[in-house]
């Protein structure tokens, strides 16, 4: 019970910025929430865009922060994955 509440209010924090990411082509999904760790998916045009990282720790992280002060973190899952060139 106590989780479904902790996610209810990440999704609460998630639907307050995702205007701001659907307004550059973008868009967010949680994917899973674990010992105080967020981790999210960025998705659309907020996948490459250059200051992503930036968004999610100033936009991301401070929103559900403030709905959620007892999350330490928000991960975007994309970001650790290596690319192959």
């Amino acid at each position: 019970m106590e989780n479904d509440t902790l996610i209810q209010r990440i999704e609460n924090a998630l639907s307050e910025i995702r205007p701001f990411l659907n307004n550059d082509g973008g868009d967010i999904e949680l994917v899973s929430v674990e010992d105080g760790v967020v981790n999210v998916r960025l998705l659309g045009t907020c996948t490459y865009c250059t200051i992503n990282q930036m968004t999610l720790k100033s936009g991301v992280e401070m929103t559900i922060k403030k709905h959620a002060p007892e999350i330490s973190k928000v991960i975007n899952l994309d970001s650790l994955t290596p690319t192959i060139n």
